[in-house]
This record gives C-alpha cells, structure tokens and sequence, in this order.
C-alpha cells in the first residue's frame, strides 16, 4: 500500500529557486518550518551555562572606552547577529550593553567583579588590553631631565649669586619717609634730579683753564679758595653759599683774564652773588671790606659785581657738587658723623686745581664713598641703593676716591691747613682727626 508523503510531518521536502530569488515550497508553508525547527533549538545561553561544570576563578581586565574613531568603526561592522558569537565577540556584547544600561558605573574599576552578565560569572579577557597596562603617564619627578651644559649651569649659578645679593642688599626706597613733608617735594625729586645731571656738565669748567691766564696760577686759586673757607666759616654762611661761590670764581677765570692783585677782589665778590642767590641775611658790601683788610674800595665791589654778573649772563642757577651731596647722603642713610666726614673730604677737593676734572655728581659720590671707607675701615660700603640714585658703581669712584684719601693725609702737614684747622674744631666734632683710609691706596698697588 503506497503511502502519500503530504501527510508526513517529519519529511522535509526539497526546496526550489524562484526566478525572482525567492524559494518555493511544496506543503506547509515555510516560515512554520522554520519555526518548528527553531523551537527545538537550544539558546545560546543554556549551551554556555552547561558547557561550563565547574566554574574557574573569574580573570578581570580593566578594558578601556573605545575612542571616537574605535565607535565609528564599531558601528560600520556587519550586524553582530550575523557572525558567529565567539568568546571575544560576547565580551564585547556584554560590556558594550552594560555601558549603555550603566554609564556612571564604567568609573569603577572593580564593577565587572560584583555583577554577573549574561554569559555568567566567568569573564571573557581581551588580549588588546594586556599592551595597554603599561600606558601610564610617567611621573615628572621620575623623569630624567638633560643634563645642563658648562656655560648654561655657570649662567644659573650667577643668576642665583645675584638674586643673592639683592636680599642681602635690597633697594631701599628713600624718600618714603618724607611723603607727608610738602617741602621734600616727593613728587618731583627724581625729576630734579635727573635735571641736574643733564645740565651738570654746563656748570664745569676746562680742567686746563688755567691756561690761558698769564698773572695767576692754579696755587693763587688753591690759596684764595682755603682763605675764602675761613671767611665763610666766620660768617656762619650756609653750605650751599660756599659750593657756588668757587663755581662763580671758576666760571670767570675761565673767560676772562685777571691780574694777580684783582684775584681776592673777585673771590669778595663770589662770594657776596652767592650770598645774595642763597642766603636770607646777606653780609654787607663793608663788612666784606673789611675782611680784605680795606685792599678794595666800595666802587671797585660793586663794579666787579656788575663785570661779573654779565661775564656769567646771571646765570646763577647751576647744579654744585653740594646738590648731589645732600641728595646721595639720604641715599646712604648716614648719620651726623658721616655727613662731616663727607664735607671735609670734599671741601678739601675744593681747594685742589685739578679735581676740576670731574663732575659734580662724582665728586659727592666719591666724598661719600671714602668717608664710608674712612669710618667704617672696611672697602665696599657703596651699597646698590647708593649706586642706584648716584648712577656710579664703586669701580668708577675709585680713582678719585683715592685722591681724595691723598688730600686728608696732607691736610695737616700741607702748606693749605684752613679745611683741617676748621673740622678740627669741636663745632664738626673733630672730624679731621680721623685717621685717613690708607687701604684704599694699598688696594691700587
């Protein structure tokens, strides 16, 4: 008896291609072939449990996020439920849908320990992660830097030298002590300041004036300035009074030429201009007169004061060696002791012919730089606050530094003794007995 294979439900029969690539079925349809088939199909899932009896100990890595251009490519791969599911692959699923369930979990670094997945408690390890375990940044302390060449290490060792020196000898700011005096001008001093030095060199004469006179000589000059310290010490006269009246006498012997018997009358009338420029109480025409022992009438006074006045073209306002000396002492921070000392030294220059050859701004600084080595007996006391506001390193000092020490070594002995025999005085505190610094010309040996 033929039995019809129609009725059969466990015979599947062959399948036929369409023209239009579709399949063509006899009998039942096929999508319920397909489904019985599927239905006895074991998942995925029940396979992976079973095949794993005992489980092992669970390996961790930390796997990192994929990078932008790691996602993109991740999207542009085939459907995942096409290719075979591997050990690899399902990691990769795992992880990437725990990411997206739980985003703020992905900064633990222990999370795949305490929660189990759909492919159990064993974790499948990428082996692209184990080159990864050594990329870390190095610390900087543990990173070697280049060693420094000879000339760059001396370099950073006299930037370290100088950064030194400038704690141990800071700038001081001198004039903040006198912000609320309105006569110290505050606000103005460096300016001054910086006029003087500009127009400084105006108010010089020719080292070599001298030159050109034929009656006097540079020893009348030295003789008449020493008898003129006296006369202004008798008249109690202000410092300033005398710096400008041996700038007068200089500028006038310098354009004109004078005979030897009009020498003193012209140093009388230096000094009556400069009293008349400076002082409150101007000492009168007689009283200078009778200084010079009556060698000079009235008339000859005042027609001297007239010469003199247009020989200058009443030019009376000029920067004087006493401007700078006020200014580089506050510099100093000195005291009563060292502004005297520093007026005796320089005082002593006034008299000497050829100290003509420096500025006014180098001779304060260098009358304050040797009394600073006369007290203290110590070379190097020109600090950077006094280089600051003179503009003159110790270096540049020296030279007429050492002049001046030469000057106060024969102040008692020389031929001149009107400076020492006045700082000798207790009115300046004896000051001219202090032993002169000798080592400052031991040093230029």
């Amino acid at each position: 008896m033929a039995f019809s294979d129609e009725n059969n439900p466990n015979l599947i029969k062959p399948t036929s291609f369409l023209p239009g690539g579709g399949l063509e079925k006899s009998g039942r349809a096929f999508g319920q072939e397909i489904s019985r088939v599927n239905s006895n199909r074991r998942a995925l899932n029940a396979i992976n449990q079973n095949s794993v009896v005992n489980q092992a100990y669970p390996c961790v890595v930390n796997k990192r996020g994929l990078s932008g251009k790691q996602e993109i490519c991740e999207k542009k791969q085939v459907d995942p439920f096409h290719r075979p599911i591997t050990r690899k692959f399902a990691a990769q699923i795992a992880s990437s849908q725990q990411l997206h369930h739980n985003p703020q979990e992905n900064n633990k670094p222990n999370s795949f320990l305490t929660n189990s997945n759909a492919f159990g408690h064993s974790i499948f390890v990428d082996e692209d992660c184990k080159a990864l375990e050594n990329d870390h940044p190095v610390p900087m302390f543990l990173e070697k830097s280049e060693p420094l060449l000879p000339q760059e290490a001396s370099q950073m060792e006299e930037v370290e030298m100088e950064d030194i020196a400038e704690e141990e000898d800071p700038l001081i700011d001198i004039d903040i002590v006198d912000s609320d005096n309105p006569l110290a001008v505050v606000e103005y001093v460096d300016d001054l300041y910086a006029h003087y030095r500009k127009i400084e060199n105006s108010s010089c004469v020719p080292p070599n004036y001298m030159t050109k006179q034929i009656d006097i000589n540079e020893k009348m000059r030295a003789i008449l300035i020493d008898w003129l310290i006296e006369v202004h010490d008798k008249f109690d006269l202000m410092g300033e009074t005398l710096f400008l009246t041996v700038n007068l006498i200089d500028r006038f012997l310098a354009q004109k030429t004078v005979v030897r018997k009009k020498l003193q009358l012209v140093g009388l009338v230096s000094m009556l201009l400069a009293c008349k420029y400076e002082e409150v109480s101007v000492p009168v025409v007689g009283d200078l007169i009778l200084i010079s022992d009556k060698a000079y009438s009235r008339k000859e006074v005042l027609e001297m004061e007239t010469v003199m006045l247009n020989c200058l073209q009443f030019n009376m306002s000029v920067p004087t060696p006493f401007v700078f000396l006020q200014r580089f002492l506050k510099a100093a921070q000195s005291d009563k002791k060292l502004q005297l000392m520093a007026f005796f030294l320089i005082e002593l220059s006034l008299v000497e012919y050829e100290m003509l050859r420096f500025p006014p701004s180098l001779l304060a600084a260098a009358a304050i730089y040797t009394a600073q080595c006369t007290l203290t007996r110590v070379d190097g006391s020109w600090s950077r606050t006094c280089e600051w506001h003179s503009s003159y390193s110790e270096d540049q000092l020296l030279e007429c530094s050492r002049l001046m020490v030469r000057f106060h070594q024969n102040a008692a002995t020389g031929k001149l003794t009107g400076v020492h025999r006045k700082y000798c005085t207790s009115k300046f505190n004896y000051t001219a007995k202090c032993e002169p610094a000798h080592f400052l010309l031991q040093t230029q040996q």
